[in-house]
């Protein structure tokens, strides 16, 4: 008669790794359940872990969604195109954007109106501020240093609302509709509003 195979001890995870896999059960049970429904009990089951475990990490669940928010975020980049051209940079920029944030930001809005804000005491603008830290910035900067370094625009000379404008547009789109915009709104955030406030801004010589 054959024995069963051993089954192998299960490896307890720890520092990173360990909480990686908390957040990634938050938002889990953040999309499945709902903020208003989500507990930290629910959450430790999904990992397989002790409540203590949360606790010792995020004080309540406003605290774990959060976080939650900010991992799905961070461990989900958005590519920053290089395709040659300012208009073609924003034009792939904003269209993977939208598509790759559109249920994020549904996600986070949701949350949001369930009673996240209530919970924390940030405004939107500070939550907005922690959930997307400065990867939108770093994303920025890369797309406008190359165009300056092409020549396409003069950094010394665009207001930084500016530059930020068509981002920022994207992502109001966004949380007012909760679905990626069409191509023909984004040709239109480049094509008539951004870049006609851009237009003779190019470097002397270029």
């Amino acid at each position: 008669m054959t024995e069963p195979a051993a089954v192998p001890p299960r490896q307890r995870r720890r520092g990173p790794e360990l909480e990686a896999a908390l957040l990634d059960a938050a938002w889990d049970e953040l999309v499945e359940a709902g903020f208003a429904k989500l507990t930290m009990e629910s959450v430790a089951s999904r990992a397989g872990t002790g409540i203590a475990v949360l606790y010792r990490r995020w004080a309540n669940k406003d605290q774990l969604v959060l976080a939650a928010l900010e991992h799905y975020r961070s461990s989900h980049p958005v590519d920053v195109p290089d395709t040659g051209t300012l208009r073609g940079d924003l034009l792939a920029a904003l269209t993977g954007m939208g598509e790759a944030r559109a249920a994020f930001f549904a996600v986070a809005a949701a949350a949001a109106f369930s009673g996240l804000l209530a919970g924390t005491g940030l405004t939107p603008a500070q939550a907005r501020d922690r959930i997307l830290g400065d990867q939108a910035l770093s994303r920025v900067r890369t797309i406008y240093q190359r165009a300056h370094d092409r020549g396409e625009i003069d950094l010394g000379r665009i207001p930084p609302a500016v530059l930020a404008m068509p981002f920022d547009l994207v992502r109001h789109d966004l949380l007012m509709d909760l679905e990626p915009l069409k191509p023909a709104r984004i040709r239109s955030i480049i094509d008539e509003l951004f870049l006609p406030l851009t237009q003779g801004t190019r470097r002397r010589g270029a």
